[in-house]
């Protein structure tokens, strides 16, 4: 598999955009990627140098279902998608790129849940502590809430 190209910046193109006479100027000069969930988590999986299987054991996702998302036969819900995260050992950073490329909202600091969530990918918290911290905070888990 090849490396994917770094993704530019969003503030960069946000500029670009902002300094483009029309959308169709910008949309001919910028670099927009064009990358797919399964194509990010193939990356995440090389760059970490972990299997598949030791993600999928991590998430505590179905593992017919995470094989499908891998392939990208199958879309993903936002739960599934902060449990697959966990299990790639994501940062915060990467768990937002993630969602968005799952086309769900992202992880925000003003919800009690998602605090909860951010605070244990900020850790370094696998999959089953964050749904401990849920429990014990009155939360819904990630892995009774979507399956």
């Amino acid at each position: 598999m090849t490396a994917l190209q770094p993704e530019p910046l969003t503030d960069e193109l946000l500029q670009q955009l902002l300094d483009s006479a029309t959308p169709e100027a910008y949309l001919a000069q910028a670099n927009l990627p064009s990358r797919s969930l399964a194509d990010y988590a193939h990356q995440l999986l090389e760059e970490r140098g972990i299997s598949r299987a030791d993600v999928i054991r991590a998430s505590g996702i179905n593992a017919t279902f995470a094989y499908q998302v891998f392939k990208g036969e199958r879309n993903i819900g936002r739960d599934h998608a902060i449990m697959l995260a966990f299990g790639l050992r994501c940062s915060l950073v990467e768990t937002q790129r993630l969602l968005r490329l799952a086309g769900v909202s992202e992880l925000w600091c003003k919800v009690r849940r998602d605090a909860i969530i951010i605070f244990c990918l900020q850790h370094g918290m696998t999959r089953a502590e964050c749904d401990d911290e849920l429990y014990r905070l009155g939360e819904p888990t990630l892995l009774t809430s979507e399956g």
